[in-house]
């Protein structure tokens, strides 16, 4: 395959499935080596622009002339089922400022890293009862549904006022939500998700907690700064967001380090490098592939033009192994400065939660290494299902024992 300037001469179809759990798609090694900007095709066959440099990446992602508003008829489908609600607004992530300026403001103080810490006590609780159960039951055991998952689920529900009683509920929806097999199926994912929010509100609204839930009823949705509609909309992709990621992060971050037992010793005689390897995991992994803009207007960057309407994507598992930024980037490296990956993102939509997610992330695999200084994989890696490309990156199931 041969390039012209920064653009390869067959596109690149985008997104596709990995071949190894923790490496970008084996189809994606033209994207690598195009270096800043080339184009791939979407599943209706439109070509939009793909960001693959990191410098470029971290200025575009910067630029208010590329828009986070789906609702923008330019603005590009990456699956068939984002094409079915994209008239739909989605709050903080699919609006640009001041909306998302005013909606931030009102969430920034929950998710600061001071907020972050003082949690930390009781995820290490909810940590800790998780691992006292499964040692209880036994080995072995499917640390999906039995760590992975329900971990960020119950701190989130614990700093939104959800009831966790709800969460095979809202765990089932917000799978159909990101991976449904049919637009429809996504639809009525998120029709029943916003019916669950709209009666939890109407319920605090008699009965107040003390979650942020609460917090925006009594402070926002009174006061008229938010309506009801944006309300469920934000409730929604706080709670989806909140332990979907964490929850592939956690599932996928152990099975890579249970397949690099070198860094997984390093990592265990050293538990000082704790901090550093879980920036290095987000890195690595970048399990949210393909964050989505439309440019407003043209746009010159690395010698290219975007012109107005075009679609641009940054694939972050190429972003974040260009080895500019990263040298030897297929490589796990807990000692290596990993911080200005963009697995968060960047600029105004860089990921509000991220201080949070760091913590869980930190406090579980320790624990989780610290408790079962044995565990292994249950079965052949090969044989481990994972997720497919257009969602969010993660394993399906991983059956461990130890």
């Amino acid at each position: 395959m041969t390039k012209t300037g920064t653009t390869v001469s067959e596109p690149v179809a985008f997104p596709q499935n990995r071949t190894c759990p923790y490496h970008p798609p084996t189809a994606y090694e033209p994207l690598r080596s195009a270096r800043h900007l080339t184009r791939v095709t979407l599943y209706d066959g439109r070509d939009v622009w793909v960001v693959t440099g990191h410098a470029t990446a971290r200025a575009l992602l910067a630029d208010p002339r590329l828009s986070s508003d789906r609702t923008r008829s330019a603005f590009p489908a990456v699956t068939a089922r984002f094409a079915a609600a994209r008239n739909r607004r989605l709050a903080l992530l699919g609006v640009d400022d001041p909306e998302h300026r005013a909606q931030r403001r009102m969430l920034v103080p929950s998710f600061t890293l001071k907020r972050a810490t003082a949690l930390r006590p009781q995820i290490q609780a909810i940590v800790d009862r998780l691992l006292d159960a499964m040692e209880a039951a036994g080995p072995p055991a499917e640390l999906v549904s039995a760590f992975a998952l329900p971990l960020p689920s119950m701190v989130i529900c614990a700093l939104l006022g959800v009831p966790y009683a709800d969460h095979d509920f809202f765990e089932e929806q917000s799978r159909r939500l990101l991976r449904g097999p049919s637009a429809a199926d996504t639809q009525d994912a998120r029709d029943r998700l916003n019916t669950y929010f709209e009666e939890l509100i109407d319920r605090k609204r008699e009965e107040p907690g003390d979650g942020l839930l609460d917090e925006l009823i009594q402070e926002q949705l009174r006061e008229g700064a938010l309506d009801r509609d944006e309300l469920v909309s934000l409730a929604t992709l706080l709670l989806v967001a909140g332990h979907e990621t964490t929850a592939n992060m956690i599932s996928l971050g152990t099975f890579t380090l249970l397949h690099h037992p070198e860094q997984l010793a390093e990592l265990r005689a050293d538990p000082g490098l704790m901090s550093a390897a879980v920036e290095e995991l987000l890195r690595f992994l970048s399990i949210a592939d393909g964050l989505v803009r439309v440019a407003t207007e043209d746009i010159e960057i690395a010698s290219t033009r975007i012109r107005a309407d075009e679609g641009v994507l940054f694939s972050t598992s190429v972003i974040n192994r260009d080895t500019t930024a990263f040298p030897e980037p297929d490589t796990l490296d807990w000692h290596r400065p990993a911080r200005h990956h963009v697995a968060f993102g960047f600029g105004i939509h860089q990921c509000l939660g991220q201080n949070l997610a760091r913590a869980e992330l930190e406090i579980a695999l320790r624990t989780l290494f610290d408790r079962l200084p044995g565990l292994r994989l249950a079965a052949p890696a090969e044989e481990i299902p994972f997720k497919p490309g257009d969602t969010v990156q993660g394993m399906l199931e991983l059956p461990v024992s130890w």
